[in-house]
């Protein structure tokens, strides 16, 4: 096999950052993989110093079969930094891997990557691999599909990667027409078209959603394991888009996931699985604000 170059985009968060690293590093892949590390530039005089740390460090790792950094001389912000770096990645080598640098990975994170790459390589409905399941009630199949893409830790190929619409508006006009709305929101208990309008209005500049949005119109899935690879160490409101919360914390699975051949459709269980997950997420919320509330009402 030939495995897919990772692709690690990195900011400010040297202590974050550092813990993405070694949990990679802990991959037996890892050392015949090609680790690419985009390193964006300073927003102000005030991230300078953080940046610096970070890429001073970044000249420090070891463990891959080739390292190479690129320094963003500017700001891009994520969004633009991760759009140029998928785009070209996937067009030199025809497929990536791409995480951040606030996500812990399991020991055989990377296997699952580069299996499931290999696996649906010529399947083109299947959109990309991704490593991160929330924790789900319920009996829960090894491996299963759902619409659409996702981005906590992911795989993709350039024949997938190339559906990809940055224009917000135009993929919120394909979801009214064709009558989404609803099951892109899981059925109202996520807010995705909330996320997209925000984007379009310059509230957020997630090129998450737009990429999901972008598989979902298209009806492509992606494969997902049933425990969670993946666990994401950032919602501790130090980056963007990102709002300090616990609710998506996950133990990591850490054991081989075996691919098998599978229905190549979405996942009409699990689904559901997911809509009470969201709701019960909803709530857990709502519940902490507002005893959050009434703490501040009786001082």
């Amino acid at each position: 096999m030939k495995y897919a170059p990772i692709a690690l985009f990195a900011y400010n968060r040297l202590s974050h950052l550092q813990q993405t690293i070694e949990s990679l590093k802990q991959n037996s892949i890892a050392e015949h993989s090609e680790l690419f590390i985009f390193s964006d530039g300073a927003k102000n005089t005030d991230a300078d110093e953080k940046v610096q740390k970070v890429r001073d460090w970044l000249k420090t790792i070891t463990g891959f079969k080739r390292i190479t950094i690129v320094e963003r001389q500017i700001n891009y912000g994520l969004a633009k930094s991760i759009i140029q770096g998928v785009t070209t990645l996937t067009s030199q080598f025809g497929k990536v891997i791409v995480i951040e640098d606030d996500l812990i990975v399991s020991p055989y994170f990377l296997q699952f990557m580069n299996d499931g790459l290999d696996f649906y390589e010529h399947t083109e409905i299947v959109a990309s691999i991704h490593g991160y399941t929330p924790a789900l009630k319920g009996q829960i199949p090894q491996t299963y599909f759902l619409r659409g893409a996702d981005c906590w830790g992911w795989a993709t190929w350039k024949r997938a990667w190339k559906i990809f619409e940055p224009d917000g508006n135009k993929l919120l006009l394909q979801l009214k027409e064709n009558n989404l709305m609803k099951e892109f929101d899981f059925d109202y208990s996520q807010p995705n078209i909330q996320m997209l309008k925000d984007q379009i209005i310059g509230k957020n500049n997630s090129w998450a959603i737009r990429w999901h949005a972008s598989a979902f119109i298209n009806n492509m899935l992606t494969l997902y394991p049933g425990r969670s690879l993946v666990n994401n160490i950032g919602l501790d409101n130090s980056g963007e888009h990102c709002a300090e919360s616990t609710v998506f914390e996950v133990a990591l699975h850490l054991e081989p996931v075996n691919l098998k051949h599978i229905p190549i459709e979405k996942n009409e269980m699990v689904y559901k699985a997911y809509v009470k997950y969201f709701k019960n997420v909803r709530e857990s919320i709502f519940r902490k604000i507002t005893r959050k509330a009434k703490a501040i009402l009786s001082i």
